[in-house]
């Protein structure tokens, strides 16, 4: 018997409301030619908060949307999604030679993971045959820079950092050995940096200062020194690990401690007392760096941190209270569904009930601020710009909207019912387990 009834006391389960997330994403679906793509917004007048974004990225278009209808297709049974994601794969295959930006959350590297991932679920070849065109053209492009390989000389989650976790799992999911070789030897050159992963405001974001340093996930040192723990894990090559180990105590050494409890700075000097506590900047982010750490080498230290992150948020008040760095947002990227994956996921690596429970209230919190005004499924308005608090939009995309959402949701109501064991997606920057059963659970005697 599932746990729905002691954490999640709506009418509405979370596959339920999964269920109308998809149908207003299916509202927002265009045919051409090619295939099927997926407005930003939909609705009357609409405007996405990413206008501008690539509309085939993993971030906010095509290939996030792709992903999310695989698992509801998984969830419910309905092979109706399983068509939908097909459609959306189809136009994906034929954007490949196009793309021009390689990276994991809004190019190329985006498609390709998106890709390999329908080809399993659908056994349609035709799009592993894609996928693997599409690492092939991302390798190809390799440039060389002081010390070594890469694409875009930045070493962070949304640079090369996503790239090479990106051609990792093309390596394994299409069995291509060459992609694994030139992601190791692109990221030996990140793994030489000092502190690996520091951006600064000048190089990509107005709104930080130009001495600005991010120890975050997608922008900052928690991200780049995720990649070389994975690539530590992959290789065993302690220069790796070394240099995971530097971006580990940089964050430490910068992060707020207040008994068990750890907040990140979202960048400093400036911003010492802002804490983000999602995935990009804060501490859902954060954390799969320390859990990485912990998975591939067993250190009860980096468990103690990222259990010192989890406390920090189940203290902060959210989501009932909103905080600087946790503002009206419910996107995977800096929101509530991201936490919903985060707490999913640390149960799932660690059996301990509160996690789960915690994310259960999250969710439960996310379908109660769904919107069906027009009937036409659920959307989830938000302010995604944390500096332009006036700026509510609502959007489709698996980052910044109802597909990212419904997935966490898919990945709660998954952990609610261990019977119903079934295989999810999980990005390649997601370190904890993608099973519906804690591995503590199958670790005990009898």
């Amino acid at each position: 018997m599932g746990r729905e009834g002691r954490s999640w006391p709506r009418a509405e389960s979370p596959l339920d409301v999964a269920v109308q997330a998809g149908r207003w994403i299916r509202s927002a679906a265009v045919d051409d030619e090619r295939g099927r793509w997926w407005l930003g917004n939909p609705d009357p007048r609409g405007e996405s908060a990413v206008a501008g974004q690539q509309p085939a990225s993993l971030y906010a278009g095509a290939a996030g949307i792709v992903l999310f209808f695989v698992e509801l297709a998984a969830a419910t049974g309905d092979d109706g999604y399983l068509a939908d994601a097909a459609a959306g794969a189809r136009r994906l295959a034929a954007t490949v030679p196009a793309q021009t930006d390689l990276t994991l959350y809004h190019g190329l590297a985006g498609t390709a993971f998106a890709l390999a991932e329908a080809g399993w679920a659908t056994g349609d070849e035709s799009f592993e045959v894609a996928a693997r065109a599409a690492a092939d053209r991302i390798v190809r492009r390799v440039r060389t820079f002081d010390g070594g390989l890469g694409w875009t000389g930045d070493p962070a989650q949304r640079g090369d950092g996503g790239i090479i976790l990106a051609l990792l799992h093309a390596a394994g999911i299409l069995g291509v050995s060459a992609y694994e070789e030139i992601a190791v030897e692109a990221g030996t050159r990140i793994a030489g940096m000092v502190v690996p992963g520091h951006r600064f405001g000048r190089d990509g974001c107005a709104d930080l200062p130009v001495d600005a340093v991010t120890p975050g996930f997608l922008s900052g040192t928690s991200g780049a020194a995720f990649l070389l723990a994975r690539l530590y894990g992959v290789t065993g090559e302690r220069r790796f690990l070394d240099a995971a180990r530097r971006g580990a105590d940089f964050v430490r050494t910068v992060s707020e401690v207040a008994g068990r409890c750890a907040l990140v700075p979202h960048h400093v000097p400036q911003g010492r007392s802002l804490h983000y506590l999602g995935f990009c900047s804060g501490s859902a982010g954060v954390a799969r760096m320390f859990y990485e750490l912990y998975r591939v080498t067993g250190d009860p230290g980096d468990l103690d941190w990222v259990e010192r992150l989890a406390l920090g948020i189940l203290q902060s008040g959210v989501p009932h209270r909103g905080t600087a760095g946790f503002w009206n947002v419910a996107c995977q990227c800096c929101g509530a569904a991201g936490l919903v994956e985060f707490f999913t996921g640390l149960w799932a690596a660690t059996g301990h009930d509160p996690y789960l429970d915690f994310a259960g209230v999250l969710g439960e919190n996310l379908a109660g601020r769904a919107t069906a005004h027009d009937g036409a499924g659920y959307r989830w308005y938000q302010a995604y710009r944390r500096l332009r608090p006036g700026e509510v939009t609502a959007d489709t995309g698996y980052m910044v909207g109802a597909a990212g959402i419904g997935a966490a949701l898919l990945h709660l109501h998954a952990a609610h019912h261990e019977e119903q064991s079934r295989r999810m997606i999980l990005f390649p920057d997601n370190p904890f387990p993608a099973i519906p059963v804690p591995a503590a659970t199958l670790r005990r005697p009898g």
